[in-house]
């Protein structure tokens, strides 16, 4: 499902070059659940980011769900993450503007599903959240609207969700609910999870642990990742 091939990424600041990802090779199965941990500044987001075509790598191979990221154009990029990624965030990032119902149909809109109502209102349903349809985000509590954020992420049935700190802004009561929601929705769609976490404990409910320090994986979760002293 995710293949990263010696990915590297170099942004440029008025102190110089600053190495964010120094090689990366992962590989991640269908229908797997990874975590992927580390402290601030590990490159963690930055390579969920580059694996939802939401970032370039400076070099090095990006193929997922069967395509050559680094081969598509922006459009194309678009396309890929509307039919095969989700994501959600620690923020919610919801349309404050629209209903509960009205969040999760934007990406079956976007895919031109005829029934993306009626689609929603089931996703709504399989995050405890049918009797909610017709509230604005600013009348959900933080869980609900996270919630509605997973629903929004599983509307379309991706064959990726790319979590990152998903409870991140909850209570722990309220953030093991919301987990617990999430993979069930994994386990029901079969579908490829890369989250990103610091809660120890949650990263142990997946199948993997990837641990990232200074922009390079240290472990892969089968084995220690030799990481040479010179830096490269």
């Amino acid at each position: 499902m995710i293949h990263l091939n010696d990915v590297r990424l170099h942004l440029t600041s008025a102190a110089g070059e600053v190495n964010i990802l120094r090689g990366l090779d992962l590989r991640v199965g269908a229908g797997e659940r990874v975590a992927v941990v580390g402290p601030s500044g590990s490159g963690k987001s930055t390579m969920m980011m580059i694996v939802g075509g939401l970032e370039r790598p400076s070099s090095g191979g990006v193929a997922v769900a069967g395509q050559d990221l680094t081969r598509m154009s922006e459009d194309d990029l678009a396309l890929f993450r509307r039919d095969a990624v989700g994501i959600v965030f620690q923020a919610f990032h919801l349309v404050p503007t629209m209903t509960a119902l009205e969040n999760v149909a934007i990406p079956l809109e976007f895919a031109g599903a005829a029934d993306a109502f009626e689609r929603a209102a089931g996703k709504l349903e399989s995050v405890g959240l049918s009797h909610r349809p017709q509230h604005y985000p600013s009348q959900l509590s933080g869980g609900e609207q996270q919630r509605v954020a997973l629903a929004r992420a599983f509307a379309t049935e991706p064959k990726l969700l790319l979590a990152d700190e998903p409870t991140g802004n909850l209570d722990g009561e309220t953030g093991a609910k919301v987990m617990d929601v999430l993979f069930d929705l994994q386990r029901q769609h079969a579908t490829t999870l890369v989250l990103i976490t610091h809660d120890e404990r949650l990263a142990g409910a997946c199948d993997r642990i990837v641990r990232l320090l200074d922009g390079r994986i240290v472990d892969d979760g089968h084995r220690p990742v030799a990481v040479s002293a010179s830096g490269d």
